[in-house]
């Protein structure tokens, strides 16, 4: 079964509202409908990646519904670019496992696909003598995690790495570093494809149905969404009832979930948003840093620290901007990110 890329699984129930829900079958006996195999929402680096690894290692049939005109427009494009140690999460989470695994097996698929990345490293750093305790609760929890090379450093020691920094102390981790996330994805799209793996861009999920341990996906086109006059009931062009449905719609995810009617509401969790910008260090000719540079944690988020792409431009970034009450439009269609 093929799609063509302008029909897709849409985000616009979230977009309609509970409106959607009071919907009559009536509303839908038009529609077409077709069965599909493995159905992943969301043309992300997550997205991608589970597509490749469904078609690959399990022989599924994948088709991925992206809302966007490409690949990875949205928090993929996004970021600092940074291949994390593991150090900052509770010990046997699941995140501490899978950071310090991802790392592994990330650096591993780089040099096997030739993806452009560098192991520059990372320093963490403490300004004052008040934050040296939480230093040292640092460097004991990656050890706890199995982050490997952490060493702590007096200032001077730190300045010797890096004579443009001024800190007390300062936690080394060797195994941080960057990568070229748009070659990555390429590379992860690229190997989906060639496995049958099928993406239809400019489709969005608008919700669907859940009964009797079966689902089904209502699809409609994206500028649909962008044209929608937020009164008018959105008819899908397509539903599809898939055997595996994979959430990986990013900013959107939650409230996609919450669009799938009869969906158990204690298994989605509640959404917390926040902004980030990032700075550009321009014409300063030599790049004043050569390893990653991050302060204390704070709230939120890791700080602003100083980041540096492959081709040694230095930003500053990202703040933080918490934000209340995101509309599902925002959320589906990358909106928040416009702002900064």
């Amino acid at each position: 079964m093929r799609f063509s890329s302008s029909i897709g699984i849409s985000s616009a129930l979230a977009l309609a509202g509970r409106k959607s829900r009071s919907f009559s079958a009536e509303h839908f006996n038009s529609v077409p409908r077709e069965a599909a195999d493995a159905v992943v929402v969301g043309g992300g680096v997550v997205g991608i990646a589970v597509a490749r690894e469904l078609s690959i290692n399990h022989g599924r049939e994948v088709l991925v519904v992206e809302s966007a005109a490409t690949f990875g427009t949205g928090s993929s494009s996004r970021n600092s670019e940074v291949i994390h140690g593991g150090i900052y999460y509770p010990r046997n989470s699941l995140k501490a496992r899978f950071c310090v695994r991802g790392r592994h097996l990330l650096y591993k698929y780089c040099r096997q696909h030739q993806i452009p990345h560098k192991q520059i490293g990372k320093l963490i750093v403490a300004t004052g003598p008040n934050e040296v305790a939480k230093l040292n609760f640092l460097m004991a929890r990656g050890t706890e995690n199995g982050v490997e090379g952490l060493r702590m450093m007096e200032g001077h020691e730190a300045t010797q790495l890096e004579p443009e920094l001024q800190c007390t102390k300062a936690l080394l981790s060797p195994a941080s570093g960057i990568i070229d996330s748009h070659s990555f994805m390429l590379s992860l799209l690229g190997e989906a494809e060639s496995h049958g793996a099928i993406f239809s861009y400019n489709s969005t999920v608008i919700g669907g149905e859940y009964k009797e341990d079966q689902i089904q996906l209502h699809i409609s086109e994206s500028q649909a969404l962008k044209n929608w006059d937020g009164k008018s009931p959105l008819k899908p062009n397509l539903i599809l009832t898939p055997k595996v449905v994979v959430n990986s719609a990013g900013l959107g995810s939650i409230a996609l979930s919450k669009r799938i009617n009869s969906l158990n509401p204690s298994v989605i969790p509640q959404p917390y948003f926040a902004r980030g910008c990032y700075f550009t260090l321009s014409n300063s000719g030599t790049p004043p840093f050569r390893h990653l540079i991050y302060p204390i944690p704070e709230d939120g988020g890791l700080g602003v620290h100083v980041t540096l792409d492959l081709n040694g431009q230095v930003r500053f970034g990202p703040d933080v901007e918490w934000i209340n009450g995101v509309d599902d439009v925002s959320s589906f269609l990358n909106l928040m990110f416009n702002v900064c």
